[in-house]
């Protein structure tokens, strides 16, 4: 039997975890019906990827597709779940593992920012010069992932007819969405679409939400619109479902499961995620361990920053 386990980040919020699970659930019929589909999470919410493993091969999985729901290939895609896939290697020596693509990079994803622009009341075939989009991706420390939202923002001005399309982050990273705010203005904007480049709702979205009565305030002058995430997009299914298709295939273009960088990188990162129910749902890698601080450090100094507005 074939399984495919879907990892999600997981969130703090639970209302983005219950998104996750009614997106694999709405996803399902469209996969072949031979196909055993888990659902698991990083970090914050049950089951974790090892007990996702787990149930898979008790349900007699001998081939499993592990695929990322996560926008940016980073430290999460590029290193913990392959950690995770090579300690299930160990246990399961008899069953065959394939890693699969985050998202990346996919034509879908345009089309999808394109319809949350038009329920946001923009026309992005005739958009006039004084609109400004701010592309609002999470932030983290990978550079590799901050590079790449730029470079969709890039691809989203060249798709689409406003003058000015500028990238900018939740968090950890720079530009910060105050300063994409800041610069847009600068740059002549009147009206600034927000369009936050994430997948389901959770702590980030909400505080977004809760920002936009700041931005308002703090300029009065400029029309200020928040744009929808990805959330339950049709085309979201279809770039998932291209995911999967290409690892049972075979015909995974890029991904770190055999990366001979990873295999020094893991000497030197914790494998420790927050599962927030009890301490034995923690991962144990001996002494391959990680820690997520790399990731969401940025947090404390991105609620630093909500705060001057």
């Amino acid at each position: 039997m074939r399984a495919v386990l879907l990892v999600g980040h997981g969130s703090r919020d639970p209302e983005g975890n219950v998104q996750v699970r009614e997106f694999i659930r709405e996803l399902e019929p469209r996969l072949d019906s031979s196909l055993l589909v888990e659902t698991c999470f990083l970090e914050f919410e049950m089951p974790t990827i090892s007990q996702g493993i787990q149930a898979c091969v008790r349900k007699g999985a001998k081939h499993i597709v592990v695929i990322p729901i996560m926008l940016l290939p980073a430290g999460h895609s590029k290193i913990h779940i392959p950690a995770a896939i090579d300690e299930a290697k160990e246990h399961y020596p008899g069953v065959q593992f394939t890693y699969g693509r985050p998202i990346g990079i996919h034509e879908e994803t345009f089309e999808i920012s394109k319809t949350r622009l038009e329920e946001a009341g923009e026309n992005w075939r005739e958009s006039d010069e004084g609109t400004a989009v701010i592309l609002l991706g999470r932030g983290g420390s990978d550079p590799d992932a901050n590079s790449e939202l730029f470079k969709i923002g890039r691809l989203l001005w060249e798709k689409t007819s406003f003058k000015l399309v500028e990238p900018a982050f939740m968090g950890v990273s720079d530009p910060l969405i105050q300063e994409g705010v800041e610069r847009c203005i600068k740059l002549g904007a009147k009206r600034i679409i927000i369009l936050p480049y994430f997948l389901f709702t959770g702590i980030l979205i909400k505080r977004l939400e809760n920002m936009m009565e700041g931005f308002t305030a703090a300029h009065p002058e400029i029309e200020f619109k928040l744009a929808g995430y990805f959330g339950f997009h049709e085309r979201l299914h279809t770039i998932i479902k291209d995911r999967i298709d290409e690892a049972l295939l075979g015909d995974v273009k890029m991904n770190c499961d055999t990366c001979q960088y990873r295999l020094t990188a893991m000497e030197h990162i914790d494998h420790h995620h927050h599962h927030d129910h009890d301490h034995h749902h923690h991962h144990d890698h001996g002494d391959h361990h990680h820690d997520h601080a790399h990731t969401h450090a940025g947090e404390e100094h991105q609620e630093k920053e909500v705060q001057k507005i």
